[in-house]
């Protein structure tokens, strides 16, 4: 009965080195702090591009009732048109924390700049103080796309200044690749177990 069980255990460790790894979506927030007032961003977070993109200080160059930060104290804003984000490797969601004054659509795009995905926000207006009934500030709005978004773009007002966001979030994908060191260890203990259980079956032919 042990020398079944194990036989038993053996063969679930050797389906367990036979699988492929794991993969786990990696999720990345940019919350937009530790840059000066009316910074104008653009590549400074590495794999995104921005356009039309000014980063507001609460307190300093916008009111924080009207556009409270969802963290800390520093948000992204349209500046002169539609913000723009590009990636230098595909995502699978982007979403984020709006405030706005108008209504919102965001829009993904694939490599080719066909569109892929759009998403539009819940009200007219969400600001702290004259947003909609029923609103309230920072909204999360987020597209997905399975195959991949290179691209995504924010409308509000075609001339810019017209909503705020926040932790903009990323999901990409990732694989979990095993160790080298631990797949020859587990090696080393399957053999192991298997000399052991040989050594075993032939002594007890030998009784």
């Amino acid at each position: 009965m042990l020398l079944r069980l194990g036989w038993t255990t053996v063969l679930f460790l050797l389906l367990v080195l036979a699988s492929p790894p794991a993969q786990a979506d990696t999720v990345t927030v940019y919350d937009f702090e530790g840059f000066d007032d009316l910074t104008s961003l653009t590549t400074q977070y590495s794999g995104l591009a921005f356009s039309n993109t000014i980063i507001l200080t609460a307190g300093i160059s916008i009111n924080e009732l009207e556009f409270p930060p969802h963290s800390g104290v520093g948000v992204a804003s349209d500046d002169g048109g539609p913000i723009s984000v590009s990636f230098a490797v595909p995502v699978l969601s982007f979403g984020g924390y709006f405030t706005y004054a108008l209504p919102l659509t965001l829009t993904g795009f694939d490599a080719l700049n066909n569109q892929i995905a759009a998403a539009n926000t819940a009200f007219s207006s969400n600001d702290g103080l004259y947003g909609d009934p029923g609103s309230s500030p920072n909204e999360f709005v987020s597209i997905a796309f399975a195959q991949g978004i290179s691209s995504v773009t924010i409308t509000g007002s075609p001339e810019g200044g017209s909503f705020v966001l926040d932790d903009a979030t990323l999901t990409t994908e990732s694989s979990a690749v095993p160790e080298p060191s631990s797949f020859y260890l587990l090696l080393n203990l399957v053999g192991g177990f298997l000399l052991v259980s040989f050594r075993k079956r032939l002594f007890c032919k030998s009784l």
